[in-house]
This record gives C-alpha cells, sequence and structure tokens, in this order.
C-alpha cells in the first residue's frame, strides 16, 4: 500500500512499560517524512494527547480523542463533537454514584471528578493532567445549565460492580450507549455514534480530502482499536493486544515494552 498518512492509539500502543514515549519511539516517529501526518487516536482527553504532540513535535496535526466523540484540528479548533446527551450523562452518574465505584466526567478540556480518591490520582499520574473536584449534583447543575453532555463517562473500580453498571446501561441505552472495558476495573462509556474508524474517516475528509482509508497506516491494541485496524489499509497489532485483536488483525509488530510502534515504523517507511 501507499502510506500517506499514520496514526496510533496512546495506552498500551505507543506507550512503553513506564507510560512514556521512549527514545526509541520518538525518533522513529521523527524520522518520518514531514509529508506523512503522524495523528494520535486515543479514549483520552485532549490535554493528555497534546502533552505527548509536544514530545512528538507534531502539535501542529489533528488530534482524536475520546474514541473519536472529539477531534481537533491542528490549532485547537472543534472539527467534530459528538456528546452523551445531557439526560442520559445524569442517569448513568446518578446510577454509578449509588455504588462504590469512581467515576470521571469528561467534556472537551474539562475533567471532573467527584472527589480525588485512588482512582481520580491513579489517572492524574498516569495521564499529567489533573481533574476539577466537584460534587456530582455541582456538575450536573452546571451541565444542564450550559447544555452540555459528557463526550466520555469513565467507572473504575471492583469488576463485579462495573458489570452490574454494564447491564444496567445495556437494558436502558442499548441504541445510544456503548460501552467497553479497557482494563477490568475500568469501563469506558461513550455515544454509540462515534468509534475510532468512523472518526479518523471523517477527519480524513474535512482535513486531508486527497486521502482515503486504504492509505492509513495504523497501530492499536484493544477493542476500540477494532475497526481502526480493519478499516485502514495497513493496520498493525502490538504484540500485547487483546487476543481477538490480534487474530483480527494480519499485520503485528512487537509489544508497547518493545516500541512496536517504532519498529513497524522503520519497517515500512
Amino acid at each position: 500500500m501507499e502510506c500517506k498518512l499514520i496514526c496510533s492509539d496512546i495506552d498500551g500502543t505507543i506507550l512503553d512499560v513506564n507510560r512514556s514515549l521512549s527514545i526509541e519511539t520518538i525518533t522513529a516517529v521523527k524520522s518520518i517524512s514531514p509529508e506523512i501526518p503522524f495523528l494520535l487516536i486515543s479514549s483520552r482527553m485532549p490535554k493528555s494527547i497534546q502533552l505527548l504532540q509536544a514530545e512528538l513535535r507534531i502539535t501542529s496535526l489533528p488530534l482524536i480523542a475520546y474514541n473519536g466523540a472529539l477531534i481537533l484540528d491542528g490549532s485547537g479548533k472543534v472539527l467534530q463533537s459528538i456528546e452523551i446527551p445531557f439526560f442520559i450523562t445524569k442517569q448513568i452518574c446518578t446510577h454509578i454514584s449509588d455504588s462504590e465505584l469512581h467515576f470521571s466526567l469528561y467534556n472537551n478540556a474539562e475533567w471532573v471528578v467527584p472527589a480525588l480518591d485512588f482512582w481520580a490520582k491513579r489517572e492524574q499520574n498516569n495521564t499529567r493532567v489533573t481533574p476539577d473536584v466537584r460534587p456530582l449534583e455541582e456538575t450536573l447543575e452546571l451541565w444542564n445549565h450550559e447544555q452540555q453532555g459528557a463526550h466520555k463517562i469513565m467507572a473504575m473500580g471492583e469488576p463485579a460492580v462495573l458489570d452490574q453498571i454494564e447491564q444496567f446501561i445495556s437494558e436502558i441505552f442499548s441504541e445510544q450507549i456503548s460501552t467497553y472495558r479497557s482494563k477490568d476495573t475500568y469501563l469506558e462509556i461513550s455515544s454509540k455514534e462515534i468509534d475510532k474508524a468512523s472518526a479518523l474517516s471523517f477527519l480524513l475528509s474535512a482535513e486531508y480530502p486527497d486521502m482515503e482509508m486504504q492509505h492509513v497506516m495504523a497501530f492499536g491494541d484493544n477493542y476500540n482499536d477494532k475497526t481502526l485496524l480493519e478499516q485502514v489499509g495497513r493496520g498493525i497489532a502490538v504484540a500485547n493486544a487483546k487476543p481477538e485483536i490480534l487474530e483480527g488483525t494480519p499485520f503485528h509488530t512487537l509489544s508497547n515494552h518493545e516500541h512496536g510502534v517504532a519498529a513497524a515504523i522503520e519497517q515500512y517507511c
């Protein structure tokens, strides 16, 4: 295939065992021709992605956040925004708040938690972004006034309790909301209208109209990368990817701990 654009997932894919960009990966990305954009496409919030863009020196390029719910161009302008409607956001968060789970609410650059607990501190350490701490009732009142919902809701805690939340969402909002487990203890909740593949397709039409999905090389490891890896010209799974992702992806590279993205860039670019 003729590679005109490269994109990569972040956690479990381009970050190493220390949840950092290795020297090998930074060097490999910098070696790519300036004519081939290298984009980050992640479930993370924009602030966290932008910190990694700065390390890779690609801050002038677009990014895809929240699994495709938010797309920003290189100047930070919103190209596409698909939120969970407020009334659904309220119902889900109110239901979660009755459990012992942690939950985070995200909208664009905003990350709100009801308390800076173990889970919030863990995410803060992983993403290098500090959340706003605010009671749920106050956040819901503010968001209702501003007529905004969540780009993503993340619940964290005991797997069995997360199972119950997933069941609740599937019973009540199966047509509007999708969920996936990025870890046994992490449940990511977003609009069913979006995924990484559809977001990338939209971005290509908006920013790179001379490119098609067949011109893209993409890297991933988890369930939310599945459609992306299937629909691009060369989808590459890192060796540590979920078994279903490895089975459904014809191209593989080394694990994220072994700088697999860097190895594939050297091989194919």
